[in-house]
């Protein structure tokens, strides 16, 4: 069963010192299996080409997460800012019931790592094949 209550998370945001800028560390060790975060989400229903790119960039697609209605959504907290890896450190379940999205350890997370996600992986798997999502969005994968 996941967490009800929202913590505050043990991480925070950095410079990661590359030209990916900003992203999401780990503030303890983690093991696998642990909850990294909870975020509540924002839906937004309707076409996402109405949203601003910038926004569109950060969203997750509900419908194909929860197989419900078509919808996409903005997690809040720190949820919309993980950085891609193939494979990433955390995988994320969408919560119909509670509207969040929690994000767990794939492996044992170091003090100080960064944090990732895989933005190609279906049903927020942790690990893909293809990194088709940068060349969808327009976006040079660096």
């Amino acid at each position: 069963m996941m967490p009800t209550a929202l913590l505050p998370p043990a991480i925070y945001i950095k410079d990661t010192g590359t030209a990916r800028g900003r992203g999401v560390f780990a503030a303890r060790r983690f093991a696998l299996g642990d909850v990294v975060e909870s975020c509540p989400v924002v839906l937004f229903q309707g076409k996402e080409s109405a949203l601003p790119g910038e926004v569109r960039r950060l969203l997750f697609n509900w419908g194909v997460l929860t197989d419900t209605f078509p919808a996409h959504c903005l997690a809040l907290g720190y949820g919309s800012l993980y950085n891609h890896d193939n494979p990433a450190s955390l995988r994320y379940v969408a919560d119909v019931h509670e509207q969040r999205m929690h994000f767990i350890a794939t492996r044992e997370i170091a003090t100080d790592e960064e944090l990732t996600v895989n933005y190609n992986a279906r049903a927020g798997g942790h690990l893909s094949q293809e990194d088709f999502w940068f060349h969808g969005q327009g976006i040079e994968r660096l």
